[in-house]
């Protein structure tokens, strides 16, 4: 047979290394909260390329920025300035806290240029302290540093001797990281809500006890916001629920509106690397940082992080009557869980039914939709899934 003939999935099998189990569909567009596939097929979309496509797919003014600045300049390495990148970090720092930005492609690089400025900050302020205090079951990215720092062992185990300097305690355990902590500590270094291991909250009082703690013993506090960051709990950014700020932040999913970007922001107490430290070819490209800057601009002209937390409370209450034990979330970054193992069959049912939902095991289904979703969406949503569900 010809590789003309072959299918996608086929072809998919021989070249491509079998990193993932990919689901049964081949998708070719997209608009909107929805997408279609090669026998032109409509699916709703409630996962967004796992929280990336905060505008949904093929947005006019992503689509115009990408255009108007891939015909200008797409890549020139960071050997020199260039308009967007700056533009693009000054709109972050506006947006957050008082810091500077380092670029990069992906939320794992991101996580990987906190944890190298966490032990250089370590070695200045700490005696040569390098530890990082993480939380079991949280995710921070595939690097054999960042995979060593979150703490699942199905991620990080086959791929010992793994890296020293990771610490893990259970999440939302204040006491827990206080206990962990000794001379050789220099981070804690959280998800404000953990994302891949089904939406599991930070408690209240959680984020600001581990703030004072880190003020008190002169840690460096790091939050992981790759996937919360950028309107989708509704607010900007997840910390500023619990009005407290990071002394780093990491940044990447939904900044590109789907395009590859990564960020790492440091507080002036944080931000002590100096050149050669640290660096990316491809981080900050005009293309990525033109990209990110239509998405900013779009959120904040639309009202969407305020529209986020009201979609957000709507697709929570949809989801009590699907017969989960567990429905918990913020934002539009919402979860349910089941008693019985059945989310897989569950998510390959609502595919069949043109609904994307997105099981992260046996037991749990994650939803994180456009930041654009609407009502009608929600009660199309609705109404699959209390379908499948029976």
């Amino acid at each position: 047979m010809s590789s003309v003939t072959k299918s996608i999935p086929e072809l998919a099998d021989r070249y491509l290394m079998q990193t993932g189990r990919r689901l049964p569909v081949t998708f070719v567009r997209g608009r909107g909260c929805l997408l279609y596939d090669d026998a032109g097929r409509e699916y709703l979309d409630l996962v967004a390329g796992i929280a990336v496509n905060l505008l949904g797919h093929a947005h006019p003014e992503v689509v115009a920025a990408v255009t108007k600045q891939s015909a200008e300049l797409i890549h020139t390495s960071n050997l020199y300035f260039t308009q967007p990148q700056v533009e693009l970090a000054r709109r972050l720092v506006d947006l957050s806290f008082p810091s500077r930005v380092f670029f990069c492609n992906s939320g794992a690089e991101a996580n990987e240029a906190a944890i190298k400025l966490a032990r250089k900050w370590g070695t200045r302020n700490r005696d040569g302290a390098f530890e990082i205090i993480t939380t079991t079951g949280s995710f921070h990215g595939r690097t054999l540093a960042t995979v060593t720092a979150g703490g699942q062992h199905k991620y990080s185990d086959p791929f010992q001797p793994l890296p020293d300097g990771f610490v893990h305690v259970a999440y939302n355990d204040a006491e827990a990281i206080e206990a962990a902590t000794t001379e050789k500590t220099v981070a804690v270094m959280l998800e404000p809500v953990m994302g891949e291991i089904g939406v599991i909250p930070a408690a209240a009082g959680y984020l600001e006890r581990v703030r004072v703690w880190c003020d008190r013993k002169n840690l460096l506090l790091i939050l992981d916001e790759v996937q919360t960051g950028l309107g989708r709990t509704g607010r900007w950014f997840a910390y500023q629920h619990a009005s407290i700020a990071p002394d780093v932040m990491t940044l990447a999913k939904g900044l590109g509106g789907g395009l590859p970007i990564g960020a790492c922001l440091a507080s002036p107490r944080a931000d002590i690397f100096e050149p050669g430290d640290h660096g990316s070819t491809f981080g900050g490209n005009p293309l990525a940082c033109a990209a990110a800057t239509a998405v900013l601009h779009v959120i904040e002209r639309d009202g969407l992080v305020g529209h986020a937390a009201e979609m957000g409370d709507l697709l929570r209450s949809t989801l009590g009557d699907l017969g989960a034990k567990d429905v918990r979330g913020v934002g539009l970054m919402q979860a349910f869980e089941f008693e019985e193992p059945k989310a897989k069959p569950f998510q390959n049912a609502c595919l069949e039914a043109g609904l994307i939902v997105n099981a992260v095991d046996d037991h749990s289904v994650r939803l994180v939709p456009p930041l654009i979703i609407g009502a009608n969406e929600i009660d199309r949503a609705q109404s699959v899934m209390r379908k499948v569900a029976g």
